[in-house]
């Protein structure tokens, strides 16, 4: 694990990252609050291309609680069968819509606290929505951004709650808001599990990493 980076260098990082794309988005398909949560939820353990080919046809009619509950179970399962879990994720799905109507007005919370009681939303998940819809400046760790900080000396952390808290701690505040769009993007398609491209990584000079490919 490699050592937390000092300021100077951090703030160079991110300056690049910026440079690079300055507004970065998810790539999770949504229409709303509610599809985005709905996306999250479905996106555990599965690709965001497999997640928006499932949802492409059915957020066109089910974008709120309620449809949700007026589809079903069994027909969610028929939109989403090609994504791992979908079964326990369509019961989630379905339930979280139910608690939505039920003690929400339909609407989704804007707390970390709140969303967490939704069946099938963890913290990450939490922290994605409260990032995208809300922009707050939440960091919602994946495998991308554990790799990464670590790797890098971004955010070191043994666990996703110290990577988060290390970026939360380290990453200068005005880069706060879009902190965890650069790394995801900067671990899916650039500093790679196998093979990272080191040598089109514009922040390479960097990086800690001492198994750099050549």
């Amino acid at each position: 694990m490699a050592k937390q980076l000092p300021y100077p260098i951090m703030r160079e990082i991110f300056l690049r990252f910026e440079s690079s794309e300055p507004e970065p988005k998810g790539e999770l398909n949504h229409v709303n609050a509610y599809t985005l949560v709905v996306a999250v939820a479905l996106s555990a353990q599965a690709t965001d291309k497999g997640v928006n080919k499932a949802t492409e046809t059915l957020f066109k009619t089910v974008d709120t609680p309620q449809k949700m509950l007026d589809l079903g179970e069994e027909g969610l399962i028929a939109h989403i069968k090609s994504i791992g879990l979908y079964k326990t994720k369509a019961r989630n799905v379905v339930k979280m819509a139910q608690i939505l109507v039920e003690d929400f007005g339909g609407e989704v919370p804007n707390s970390r606290a709140a969303l967490q009681s939704l069946p099938g939303v963890g913290r990450k998940t939490a922290n994605v929505v409260l990032n995208m819809w809300w922009q707050q400046p939440a960091q919602a760790v994946d495998t991308h951004i554990f790799r990464v900080g670590n790797r890098v000396g971004i955010a070191p952390g043994k666990t996703v709650d110290q990577v988060e808290r290390a970026i939360e701690d380290n990453v200068p505040a005005d880069f706060q808001l879009h902190a965890h769009h650069w790394l995801i993007l900067h671990g899916r398609y650039v500093c790679v599990a196998r093979k990272p491209k080191c040598r089109a990584c514009i922040i390479s000079d960097l990086c800690q990493f001492e198994e750099k490919t050549q």
